[in-house]
């Protein structure tokens, strides 16, 4: 299962807006700069596994450009510290892709395997210092160097992006992040007002929708659950007030200081009603006011529980599918 705080992470790369902001801001690739979002496609990662387990932090993307197809594997990592085998996680990921392809029949005229860029977005505090390429892991004759698997990787670290670049990039995805990193003045002078510029100038209800759970999951983890929207002038303004908040508490915890121990400890600490919160949320903003059946429900979930529910939140039709059943009993 994937942590609490990937969910809304998740929900936010389920647009290809800002997948391709993704791609075309925080990577040095020049590949994307002129792709038309209708080239986007979203696949199911499902399949993309560990023991043939579903993993829900992975996200694959399926980008046309000109007339050949290339596969953006995003994992998202949200540990408290880096994985030192991660290039070789990477290398067993895109294979069953691959894989998958191959048993589908789905590759081109050709039967070549399309390309693949593996990306890892690290949200964590500590320095990512893992090797980004396989071969730097394995230890072999130079003689047999050449036989040897060779996985490399892209490394977004969010924690060590330059600050002066982030200012000065007015993208979604870039606001975001500052809301996250910057200071509570300048989140509540500069970053919330571009934010609400952004979406007055491109209004899109349903990544709003994710971007506001995404707020959510970040009041919550700060300690302050209270549901908000950027609907409502005076609730953007209590928002500003919440920031400040949170950047108070985030201190105490030592996120400023860098000290990853505490911060672990700060974040664990009441993470299923952060969830609970979230999860209200979603489905409020979806399917209007719950049921008190439903909400009992998730007044009383296990944390595995409210996770399912999140994921399934995120595009279900109706809510009874969100629960697996009917949401209108207990």
């Amino acid at each position: 299962m994937p942590a609490h705080h990937d969910l809304p992470y998740r929900a936010l790369f389920a647009h290809p807006e800002l997948v391709r902001e993704l791609l075309t801001t925080f990577t040095p690739l020049k590949l994307f700069d002129d792709v038309a979002l209708s080239a986007f496609e979203a696949v199911d990662p499902a399949y993309v596994s560990e023991g043939l387990a579903a993993r829900q932090n992975d996200i694959v993307w399926r980008v046309r450009i000109g007339g050949q197809c290339l596969y953006v594997y995003i994992l998202l990592e949200f540990q408290s510290g880096m994985d030192r085998w991660m290039a070789l996680r990477m290398q067993n990921y895109v294979g069953l892709l691959c894989q998958n392809l191959v048993k589908r029949h789905a590759l081109p005229p050709s039967l070549m395997l399309p390309p693949v860029l593996p990306l890892v977005f690290y949200n964590g505090v500590p320095r990512w210092n893992a090797s980004v390429d396989l071969a730097a892991l394995v230890d072999a004759p130079a003689e047999l160097m050449p036989f040897q698997p060779s996985q490399r990787y892209v490394l977004i670290d969010r924690q060590r992006l330059d600050p002066a670049a982030l200012e000065a990039n007015a993208t979604l995805l870039a606001l975001l992040i500052r809301m996250e990193l910057s200071s509570a003045p300048e989140v509540r002078n500069k970053v919330l007002p571009a934010l609400l510029t952004w979406f007055k100038d491109a209004p899109q209800a349903s990544l709003m929708r994710s971007v506001e759970v995404w707020l959510q999951a970040l009041a919550a983890r700060r300690g302050n659950p209270e549901s908000f929207s950027m609907d409502s002038a005076k609730e953007v303004s209590d928002m500003g007030r919440q920031f400040e908040t949170w950047a108070e508490e985030f201190e105490d915890v030592g996120f400023q200081k860098g000290n990853a121990e505490v911060l672990a400890k700060g974040i664990a600490k009441g993470q299923v009603a952060a969830l609970r919160g979230v999860l209200d949320k979603l489905l409020r903003k979806r399917f209007g006011a719950l049921p008190e059946p439903a909400a009992q429900r998730i007044a009383t979930a296990t944390q595995a529980e409210l996770e399912q529910w999140f994921e399934r939140g995120l595009d279900a039709p109706v809510l009874d599918d969100v629960f697996g059943g009917d949401a209108t009993s207990a």
